[in-house]
């Protein structure tokens, strides 16, 4: 995989436009009344939320997915027409599929996602889009070149309040911004693995579930939800929430990939993730728009310079620093400060057109040809410099970041946190 990620990839997929590219030639374009056929890969928890609201955008959904069948039961009573399976490789043989939506733990991501796209189908993925960088860059450019419509499942994206602090940032309101901070309250992490060793619960496929990391007893304190406590199958809050509220400056200041990266948090545990981090990243100038140091902080860290009168009620969000000014946000409110400063503020005319709702984006733009605008060459940017910080923290050192190369230049020991193990027979390979 290393071999083929290499400056020639990178620039190929650079070049793919922030939208979702145009039919293949002699490829079927479903007709205004025809449903799209959808799979759902983890139709549990969020996968549950995407399928509920894709087909409430006008999806039919025609296969099931899920290595637990249990967990299974009301997505099977709820959609009884549609195949179910419990080894996602088999979803790809059934005929009649245009699309799938990815809803697994992380460290699955990428081994359904590159099927899916293999086999010629549109793709909605959660996030982060991969559970390493070298995945999410292959994944961008698997997208590039078989020209599907793909989404990252980055909802609030698609909401207006986004939209709007987009706007304040890009028409000069709080003037040039070179500083961001973003933060999210949520906290994982256990410590060492439990040593007891119960039976695997009947109707749960064990072996499934692990994938390609590596094997270990069942424990029910890895699935479930909990599996984003351990590295081998998540990130912490950092690769659960960055992708969320990093998103805004990324879109606001049309960031892309870092310099650098620094992170520090609790005390390394080589099994769990850390219970709190803040991470440094340095992004260079583009499109005339000055360098920007942006720091995430998780597990109740909090910047310094938000005013003490915001710090309870605002447990997670964004402050734009500029040189006229503050812009404070979250999914659903923002603040202009210093409060007195900005009385009276008429913000601009909107200039981001409102979505139609993130998943019917998707939809819409996988039977027309449309745009969606969480897409994989906008996400696995996104993803990848979010998973940097999880490879500085791990390492334990910063990161000079050279993402042509797709390697840290100081830090060659960095190799083993960019790339993974894959147990057999689990391979990214086609």
């Amino acid at each position: 995989m290393t071999n083929a990620l290499t400056r020639r990839h990178f620039l190929q997929a650079g070049a793919v436009a922030i939208c979702a590219g145009p039919l293949l030639a002699g490829e079927k374009k479903l007709s205004p009344n025809e449903r799209l056929h959808v799979a759902v890969i983890g139709v549990n928890g969020q996968g549950d939320y995407d399928m509920k609201n894709v087909a409430n955008a006008g999806a039919e959904i025609v296969a099931l997915c899920d290595v637990d069948e249990n967990r299974a039961v009301e997505a099977r009573k709820r959609y009884p027409r549609a195949r179910y399976y419990t080894d996602f490789r088999r979803v790809f043989d059934q005929k009649d599929l245009d699309a799938v939506v990815v809803a697994t733990p992380d460290h699955m991501h990428a081994l359904a996602t590159l099927p899916a796209l293999r086999a010629g189908l549109h793709v909605y993925c959660e996030k982060p889009l991969a559970h390493t960088v070298a995945e999410a860059r292959l994944v961008a450019e698997t997208a590039a070149k078989h020209q599907r419509v793909t989404q990252m499942g980055t909802q609030i994206h698609a909401g207006g309040n986004y939209r709007r602090v987009v706007e304040l940032v890009q028409s000069g309101t709080i003037g040039s911004v070179s500083t961001v901070h973003v933060w999210c309250g949520k906290s994982y992490g256990y410590g060492d693995h439990p040593k007891d060793t119960p039976p695997v619960p009947k109707g749960l496929h064990y072996d499934l579930w692990l994938g390609c990391a590596p094997y270990r007893p069942y424990h029910p304190v890895h699935l479930h939800f909990n599996w984003r406590s351990w590295w081998d199958y998540g990130g912490g809050t950092l690769n659960d929430m960055a992708c969320h509220y990093v998103d805004l400056p990324f879109w606001a200041l049309k960031l892309r990939h870092p310099l650098s990266v620094a992170a520090e948090g609790a005390k390394l545990h080589p099994e769990s993730v850390a219970n709190w981090l803040i991470v440094h990243y340095q992004f260079p100038e583009r499109e005339g728009l000055p360098p920007v140091k942006l720091t995430w902080y998780d597990g109740g860290k909090q910047p310094e310079l938000l005013p003490a009168k915001f710090r309870e009620k605002w447990g997670s969000g964004v402050l734009f620093v500029g040189d006229k000014g503050m812009l404070l946000a979250d999914y659903n409110r923002h603040q202009l400060l210093p409060e007195k400063q900005f009385e009276g503020f008429k913000p601009p005319r909107p200039f981001t057109p409102d979505s139609v709702g993130h998943h019917k984006e998707w939809v819409e733009a996988c039977k027309n040809g449309g745009k969606t605008t969480c897409n994989f060459s906008y996400a696995g940017a996104l993803s990848e410099a979010v998973l940097l910080g999880t490879v500085s923290y791990r390492l334990g050192r910063p990161l000079n970041w050279d993402a042509g190369e797709l390697k840290a230049v100081n830090e060659p020991e960095a190799e083993r946190f960019l790339h993974k193990e894959y147990r057999k027979p689990w391979s990214l390979e086609a």
